[in-house]
């Protein structure tokens, strides 16, 4: 009681009397009863900016359902189309439409004002619909203050003003005739899409395969409302940020493998010219096959030091159970073979200069020193660490959102269906609480005091989360990375997913996940990515009657073959979820000139027998708790127990 009360108090300090308490309550709980806003969610983006980028801005169509709503049948498709590319791309659009009316002066001038007043119109229309499940109060602050007042006239009914027609025609006519139309209708535009969309989810991977992840974080740190489930991808650069050798050499290879070094030397600008010419020194005989053969001595040099790394980490940590992947010391150069689970392969090369199969983990002198450059250059980049922090700021391995439960890769199972146990430094832990440990050790990995052994430990589960077998980030048995690079057989390449894969149809086991998580099984969902669904091969992201669903479908132009469309995106909106399944996306250029979109399907994965509110949400959750406080505050200034301040 009397902490309570100690509450109480400081709630005071807040609300000070008990008309602002009476002000807080009323408006608190208005706010409860408004629909839930829009939830997008996106997954498995690997550095494809423009796509990632077009999506975001028509978010996943659901810019283009609210014009049909306004306009509907009064507007040709062909203005709805025009509108919706404006309303993505307003700078560029509205450069374009201005040359296309150049014409002559005053002919032009009369074309362009007359085609600024109809766009004007429509905007606000947009505005009026898209901001219509906020309070003004929400709606003001994502306003730029200089046009706050304008824009509120604008989008907010006046039904005192007896012609106000012609008080909004006014106000539209002379936004045009002082030259301010292009500012107003880029932020129109932006406040769309902002409105639209009331919180992004990414469920992880945003790195590797395309070339502009810096560019998608970047977009993300300036997004108005997000949360990241971290994805293996993820996981490994933020390994290298922290320091981790193994991570930054992985994320090395990853670069040279699908020729991105561009990412670390112009992205982040670490300089790479140590490593490029020891690799050409040191590996230049070892692939010369043509043009190629400076990539895959970059891919070679960087392997080899991934894997003395990985074997180092192994031999450290018994308890990851990972020895099956010590095999350098197998390699017989001469008789060009080795020895990966007791059976022998012959290797498609044999050049292997940095290997002293006596001490086959150790770093010769010249890679310690490489090690040591690049470690520096990766801790010390202002843009990497900036960007890491945020992942770490608004990530996380795990989310539980407004009923559903988020992660990337998987809950890892046994043989048996249960979930599988990991030792994590003395700790015997599976399920919800191996999942919590692991994310207390990999935020330490970055955030612990420099060169402290918790540090260190927590860079070591980093690496661990990107490539270890019971990682929920990973999913399956091994990397078999030496096996693609080295083997001709295809046999030991095959990487053998976690039974979590498996039993994604066995409702039992998907409700032990949602019972270990305390997740409403009538009400809530999982949603992970990771595995590419292959749709032209049959398979379906809705998995356990709608209860699972893997968004998944290769968003990366590297996946579009095998999983035969450009990626899903998953949208819940106050009245149901969809699924939107994407097709290819030309380019941004072909999107702002002739006004294509990104052709997409949908599937209604669930309609909500009664629509969804605040009140039934994540932060509904806290408000009704405000509300209780203030209720109990408001009794205590009216039954003189608190004293207003």
């Amino acid at each position: 009681m009397e902490k309570a009360k100690k509450y109480l108090k400081i709630l005071s300090c807040q609300y000070k009397t008990e008309r602002d308490v009476i002000t807080e309550l009323v408006n608190t709980q208005a706010i409860l009863n408004l629909p839930k806003g829009t939830e997008h969610f996106l997954t498995d983006i690997h550095g494809e900016y423009e796509q990632f980028n077009h999506v975001l801005k028509n978010g996943s169509g659901s810019i283009w359902q609210k014009i049909d709503e306004v306009f509907g049948l009064s507007e040709s498709e062909e203005t709805k189309k025009e509108l919706a590319t404006l309303i993505y791309y307003p700078q560029e659009r509205l450069e374009l439409i201005k040359n296309r009316t150049a014409g002559s002066a005053r002919a032009g001038n009369k074309k362009l004002n007359d085609w600024y007043a109809v766009t004007l119109h429509r905007l606000v229309l947009m505005l009026r619909r898209v901001s219509s499940k906020y309070t003004r109060s929400y709606v003001r602050k994502q306003i730029p203050q200089e046009f706050s007042y304008i824009i509120e006239e604008l989008i907010t009914e006046k039904e005192e003003i007896s012609d106000k027609k012609a008080y909004y025609s006014s106000i539209i006519q002379t936004i045009i005739r002082i030259g301010a139309a292009d500012e107003f209708i880029t932020t129109f535009c932006n406040l769309i899409q902002e409105l639209v969309i009331y919180h992004l989810h990414i469920i992880g991977d945003i790195f590797d395969r395309g070339p502009y992840p810096h560019l998608i974080i970047d977009k993300l740190m300036a997004y108005h409302s997000v949360d990241i489930q971290w994805g293996n991808h993820d996981i490994v650069w933020m390994g290298a940020a922290a320091g981790s050798w193994a991570c930054i050499a992985t994320v090395l290879r990853l670069c040279a493998k699908y020729k991105n070094l561009e990412v670390l030397e112009d992205g982040y600008g670490i300089n790479l010219t140590p490593f490029v010419t020891f690799a050409y020194k040191t590996y230049g005989n070892s692939l010369n096959n043509g043009s190629s053969a400076d990539d895959k001595n970059l891919l070679h040099a960087a392997a080899m030091l991934q894997f003395k790394l990985e074997g180092q980490l192994i031999l450290s940590h018994p308890e990851f159970k990972m020895q099956n992947r010590l095999f350098l010391e197998t390699i017989d150069v001469k008789k060009g073979q080795v020895t990966i689970d007791g059976k022998t392969y012959k290797l498609n090369n044999t050049d292997f200069p940095t290997l002293d199969i006596k001490n086959p983990y150790e770093l010769t002198d010249e890679e310690k020193e490489i090690m040591n450059r690049l470690c520096s250059s990766f801790r010390h980049c202002e843009k990497l660490q900036k960007q890491v922090r945020f992942l770490y700021e608004k990530g996380s391995i795990y989310k539980i959102y407004n009923g559903n439960l988020l992660y990337h890769g998987c809950v890892p199972l046994d043989s048996e269906g249960n979930f599988a146990s990991m030792n994590v430094y003395g700790k015997e832990l599976s399920g919800k609480a191996l999942y919590d440990e692991l994310e207390i050790w990999a935020r330490k990995g970055f955030l612990a005091k420099p060169n402290s052994t918790e540090k260190q430990k927590g860079c070591d589960i980093l690496w661990y989360l990107w490539t270890g077998p019971v990682s929920p980030m990973f999913g399956k048995d091994r990397m078999a990375t030496f096996e693609r690079m080295y083997l001709e057989e295809e046999e030991p390449k095959i990487e053998h997913k976690n039974t979590y894969y498996e039993l994604l149809e066995n409702s039992e086991i998907i409700k032990k996940i949602f019972h270990e998580f305390g997740i409403d099984w009538n009400s809530g969902h999982i949603i992970n990515g990771h595995v590419p669904q292959k749709v032209k091969k049959g398979e379906t992201p809705v998995k356990c009657g709608g209860k699972l669903l893997i968004i998944d479908g290769g968003f990366s132009a590297a996946y579009h073959a095998a999983t035969g469309i450009a990626g899903y995106t998953l949208v819940s909106n106050s009245r149901g979820i969809r699924l939107v399944v994407h097709k290819k996306f030309e380019n941004a250029l072909s999107a702002i000139t002739n006004e294509t979109d990104i052709i997409s399907d949908t599937i209604t994965v669930e309609t909500f027998s009664k629509r969804k509110y605040i009140s039934d949400t994540e932060p509904g959750k806290e408000l009704i708790e405000h509300v209780k406080d203030l209720e109990d505050l408001l009794a205590a200034y009216r039954d003189g127990s608190i004293i207003p301040v």
